[in-house]
């Protein structure tokens, strides 16, 4: 159940109260002019989480602000993105505003140019608000939504960040400290790890497919740090991604749990909130079910911290979303859908985000808010490592077409290991299967 702070209640009803107000006085001033397509109508199509239902619950404070009528959807995630890769096929689309998954679509939807270029609306003063602040966006998020071309062709909406999340009443009684690098956290893991208790080191993902984003994130620590290259070639057999694979395959057979190669998020996050786990790497987006008491056992024990760093770099594995703006839409849907993007990704919308439990906002100003800190079920070090996470963060899956193809392939090879197959046979016969995919969609126009 989503969660609306009593502070994030107050301000949407401030907002929604002053909105008719602060129309007038930007007008009668000559100011910024929110009105300037009222009567015009956007459809919006989102995937449906926590965060499209809290821009849905109050997009009446962006109807009564702009005088432009929404109509919004939210689908569930595979639905959502099946219908928008036809709708813009099509070269029809029915909406205006759209929801992307970064890391699933973003070279797809940027190649073929099908949402519009945001940076000259944002550098145009007459269709951007002065308290928009693009500079409160993380630089992480912001990369993240800019194609290869220069273009930026969606606004960053959230952030997932994998973080690492230890048992502080496992570790306060083994008396060691949180580690800091990868080598670290195995021979904590080893040495927190009693079968005999029931107690893993730690736990990931371990089945295929899902596992990729946990190898890419130890590959993130590496010198090579990428699965592919500036040319889109597969780098996934190469020494440092051998190396990678290793370290996957020595911490899951040594410290997770028995069944681990069968383990998706939701398997690790059972194993971890049940107190049977010392440690889990995963995203930020987990906090939230296990401070709730109802259904964790390890409920006001969870400690945070930010990956730890690899050999020769140090940086997160960095997923996320964006919303972008239909390239077909005409010239004033187009004006009246980036007022939309200002409103739904402004400092409120996102502290609401946050406060809600509903992920990590892509802006950097909700996480020094003092008063949403302390009253927040998690503790600071959960804004802290957020804060920090966004300084290091980069790309955990290439940024290619056939991703779910690249996750299955990979997987697969991944998920082998833990049963006792030998890396770099099964990376090198992954690589040779995937390359000519990779290559076709490279070709396909």
């Amino acid at each position: 159940m989503t969660m609306i702070t009593r502070r994030g209640a107050l301000l949407g009803g401030a907002g929604m109260l002053a909105a008719p107000a602060l129309v007038s006085q930007v007008d009668a001033q000559g100011a910024f002019n929110w009105r300037r397509f009222a009567g015009e109508r956007i459809e919006v199509s989102l995937t449906a989480n926590p965060r499209s239902q809290i821009l849905i619950q109050n997009q009446r404070e962006f109807e009564e602000l702009t005088g432009i009528r929404v109509g919004s959807e939210a689908i569930p995630e595979q639905q959502h993105r099946q219908k928008f890769v036809i709708e813009f096929a099509s070269g029809r689309p029915s909406f205006d505003v759209i929801g992307i998954s970064l890391h699933v679509n973003k070279r797809q939807v940027g190649r073929a140019r099908w949402t519009a270029d945001l940076k000259p609306m944002i550098a145009d003063a007459s269709l951007t608000s002065p308290d928009f602040d693009f500079a409160d966006f993380g630089a992480g998020a912001v990369a993240y939504s800019t194609q290869a071309d220069g273009r930026m062709d969606t606004l960053p909406e959230f952030t997932d960040y994998f973080i690492l999340y230890y048992n502080k009443e496992i570790f306060a009684r083994a008396g060691v400290q949180v580690p800091t690098t990868y080598d670290e956290m195995y021979e904590t893991a080893r040495r927190l790890t009693d079968a005999r208790a029931g107690q893993a080191g730690f736990v990931g993902r371990g089945v295929r497919n899902a596992n990729v984003v946990l190898y890419t994130s130890f590959l993130l620590g590496t010198q090579q740090r990428d699965c592919t290259d500036a040319n889109q070639r597969l780098l996934t057999d190469t020494p440092d991604a051998i190396a990678a694979g290793e370290f996957y395959k020595k911490i899951m057979r040594d410290c997770a749990p028995q069944g681990v190669a069968g383990f998706n998020w939701n398997e690790a996050q059972t194993s971890f909130s049940q107190g049977r786990a010392a440690m889990w790497l995963d995203g930020v987006g987990f906090a939230a079910p296990l401070e709730d008491p109802t259904r964790s056992r390890v409920a006001g024990k969870v400690g945070y911290a930010v990956v730890p760093r690899g050999a020769a770099r140090h940086h997160c594995a960095l997923f996320g979303t964006g919303l972008g703006i239909s390239a077909g839409s005409n010239e004033r849907k187009r004006g009246a859908a980036w007022l939309y993007l200002q409103w739904a990704l402004n400092k409120r919308n996102q502290l609401r985000f946050l406060t809600a439990g509903a992920g990590a906002p892509a802006r950097q100003s909700p996480y020094r808010d003092e008063e949403a800190i302390r009253t927040s079920r998690f503790g600071r070090d959960y804004f802290e490592t957020l804060i920090a996470s966004s300084r290091i963060a980069h790309p955990g899956l290439p940024e290619i077409v056939p991703v779910t193809e690249f996750r299955d392939t990979l997987g697969t090879a991944l998920t082998n290991t833990i049963g006792g197959a030998d890396v770099a046979t099964e990376l090198r016969r992954a690589t040779e299967a995937f390359r000519p995919i990779l290559e076709q969609s490279e070709r396909a126009t």
